[in-house]
């Protein structure tokens, strides 16, 4: 494995926005983020991702913002169980409809339960959460071909809504790691540490 990458930066293709996260790779991530983008509406999004040693996600706290709204979640798991905890302020259902939208979910899950077994996150649009199978399966090393069922707690932004749902990894050989789920793929290009450089019609590493 190479040296950390430290500093990580991602400009969106799908929409206006970007990513820019530092990494600590000392024992498993742990990682401070800021997302933003301009769809469905405006928003900053900032995170603190933890796993442990062996890239299990341990914790995730998310806060995101527009304008006259806010909302925080706070994701903890043990033994793949999840705990959520979570705020709102202001009014991101009305930011929404009044730039064309539906409404948003609330903050967090009612049903925790549907989440036993997830042993990642996925946060929308973020190219840094596709690292988390990656490295726990072992993707990096593994037979090319061989697909990996995995169970996620997909944060939705900008609602931090949290729903399961299911995704399959392919490693491909020569960096390259194919993610899908039931109504789409991508083959991803990923550096040495299994960080994405490469999402087509997500995102691209700048720098």
């Amino acid at each position: 494995m190479s040296v950390s990458p430290g500093s990580l930066f991602w400009e969106r293709r799908d929409t206006t926005g970007a990513e820019h996260a530092l990494v600590d790779l000392s024992a498993g991530l742990v990682a401070r983020g800021t997302a933003l983008a301009v769809d469905p509406i405006a928003y900053t999004a900032r995170y603190e991702l933890r796993t442990d040693a062996s890239w299990v996600t341990t914790s995730l706290e998310v806060s995101a913002e527009g304008a006259g709204w806010s909302r925080t979640l706070r994701l903890q798991a043990e033994g793949g169980a999840w705990r959520a905890t979570t705020s709102e302020h202001g009014d991101l259902d009305a930011a929404l409809t009044a730039a064309g939208h539906a409404g948003a979910g609330l903050p967090g899950t009612e049903e925790p339960e549907l989440l036993l077994g997830a042993y990642d996150v996925d946060v929308t649009g973020s190219p840094l959460t596709n690292t988390l199978p990656i490295r726990r399966l072992g993707l990096l090393k593994a037979e090319p071909g061989v697909a990996h069922r995995v169970s996620v707690a997909w944060v939705l932004l900008p609602s931090l809504e949290v729903v399961q749902a299911d995704q399959i990894y392919t490693a491909l050989g020569d960096g390259r790691v194919r993610f899908a789920s039931e109504t789409f793929s991508a083959d991803l290009t990923v550096d040495d540490e299994g960080f994405v450089r490469d999402y087509p019609g997500l995102a691209a590493r700048r720098g």
